[in-house]
């Protein structure tokens, strides 16, 4: 018994001299970990090695919101945390740091871990500690990793949570650009937009009643100076994950449509020409799609009061020439008046005429004309502008300046030259705008497709609603403004 006792512990000694001699020979590489939006660029080495990926978690206190805070827990200083890429047969030293200035003790279960917890079983790491474990990357894919510590919940609810990439064998078809893109719910003490620093709600958590759904940690991460980038005519490949720690993500890119999904994280394409595509609590996809068009894409989790009402919203600024034979922008925009339509154009050009004239000797018929206005102006305004700028004009805040009560609107409605205000739907806007002290940096492109009296009623509407208040503008005074703006266009210099 003793002499077969030994025998297992000299072959057990032979195997772990053999298992740290095959490591020896593998060559050491210390892992690249990116924030979001960015990715790791992809591994081109065609054979394993031993990888080192050191994770720090610090809790830090940052904005969720335009004017909230909230207490973050996270894996590298953000939310979501670091992008971590290996290759499928990599063996991987895993190093977690607790910082000494945390609270509270945590750990990390990697879905791409094969072994016990996905390694939170030999991660729990006390504040001012750090634990290490070492594991093979046996199956390729896309995953998530998070806290395991209890409250489970809690700790993923508070930002705990991660994507890592193992790169297959052989790699999925090069892309133009690739990005990370991570959904998750928060939930607050106080309402969504409720300012300060918010505690975490227990109940709304497990009510799954979130004041917040957003990308990316915040509601303003992919947008404005934060939007993700492409040209015309380039490849995007998506690694999306959804923390959770609730809700199913119904992904879609706003203006484009998937050409391969990945479902579930995995490495087969199994979808193509897909609209929308759903992410599970815990779960990833990998979408790719071509950009075809210039122009803003939205990012959003089409349950659709999410992406508008708390948060899900994110963008994609595609930059390049216009391909009218792909989309042409819109091409008609004539009021219709049902039956009354029917009458010839000649008679309701005359009739105009006629009205017009009136117009200017009645007060009656003035009033007539700016309720005329304000009734095609709704119209064409819940044609063209409701989407970013609400139905009662209170915008999309840190996305889409509000309309109701705008300082930067009024101010311009109010001036004996309104050509600047005019212009906006005419030109479009771009650029930083500040309104009601708030900075803004969206894209409008040109309503190109409204005429002079569409332009006329829209803006009659908007300054005359949601408590502004405004001259109307007329057809002649649009006119008149499309004149101007064209001939101080031609007196530019020329570079």
């Amino acid at each position: 018994m003793k002499l077969r006792g030994s025998r297992i512990v000299a072959q057990s000694l032979l195997l772990l001299m053999w298992v740290s001699s095959a490591l020896a020979e593998l060559p050491i590489e210390k892992a690249i970990l990116t924030d979001a939006p960015n990715v790791p660029p992809p591994i081109t080495r065609l054979t394993p090695a031993k990888v080192i990926a050191e994770l720090e978690v610090v809790e830090v206190q940052r904005d969720l919101a335009d004017g909230v805070q909230y207490s973050f827990w996270t894996f590298g200083g953000k939310v979501p945390g670091k992008f971590i890429r290996i290759r499928q047969g990599d063996t991987v030293e895993f190093h977690l740091l607790n910082h000494p200035d945390n609270k509270l003790p945590h750990n990390i279960d990697l879905h791409a871990v094969t072994g016990p917890g996905g390694g939170a079983a030999s991660t729990f790491t006390a504040p001012g500690h750090r634990s290490q474990f070492t594991f093979k990357a046996l199956n390729p894919g896309l995953y998530v990793y998070h806290c395991a510590t209890a409250p489970v919940g809690m700790h993923i609810a508070n930002g705990m949570y991660g994507l890592i990439y193992v790169q297959p064998e052989t790699p999925l078809p090069a892309v133009d650009r690739e990005y990370y893109v991570m959904q998750s719910e928060f939930y607050t003490a106080g309402a969504h937009g409720e300012k300060g620093l918010q505690p975490f709600s227990m109940q709304r958590a497990i009510d799954e009643d979130p004041s917040y759904v957003v990308f990316n940690g915040s509601t303003s991460s992919l947008t404005n100076d934060g939007a993700i980038t492409a040209d015309v005519g380039q490849t995007i490949r998506l690694f999306v994950g959804n923390g959770g720690p609730n809700l199913i993500s119904s992904f879609h890119v706003i203006g484009d449509i998937f050409d391969n999904v990945y479902g579930e994280g995995g490495t087969v394409a199994n979808q193509h020409n897909v609209q929308t595509t759903l992410v599970p609590a815990g779960g990833s996809a990998i979408v790719e799609f071509k950009v075809e068009v210039p122009g803003t894409l939205v990012l959003v989790d089409h349950s659709i009061f999410r992406a508008f009402n708390k948060g899900a919203l994110g963008m994609l600024k595609v930059a390049g020439a216009e391909n009218k034979a792909i989309y042409s922008g819109k091409e008609v925009d004539e009021v219709y008046l049902g039956s009354v339509g029917d009458k010839s154009a000649m008679e309701a050009s005359k009739l105009r005429k006629e009205y017009a004239a009136a117009v200017k000797e009645d007060p009656k018929l003035q009033k007539l004309s700016k309720e005329i206005l304000m009734a095609e102006g709704k119209t064409a305004y819940n044609n063209n502008c409701f989407m970013c700028h609400g139905m009662n004009g209170e915008g999309v805040p840190g996305v889409f300046p509000p309309l109701a009560k705008s300082d930067y609107m009024m101010k311009r409605a109010g001036q004996k030259n309104r050509e600047d205000l005019i212009g906006i739907p005419i030109n479009g806007l771009t650029g930083k705008i500040q309104v009601n002290g708030k900075d803004y940096d969206s894209v409008m492109p040109a309503l190109t497709g409204l005429n002079d009296q569409a332009v006329a009623a829209v803006l009659t509407f908007i300054t005359n609603s949601w408590g502004n208040s405004a001259k109307p503008f007329s057809p002649e005074e649009v006119r008149a403004a499309k004149a101007a703006l064209k001939d101080q266009q031609v007196a530019r210099p020329q570079h």
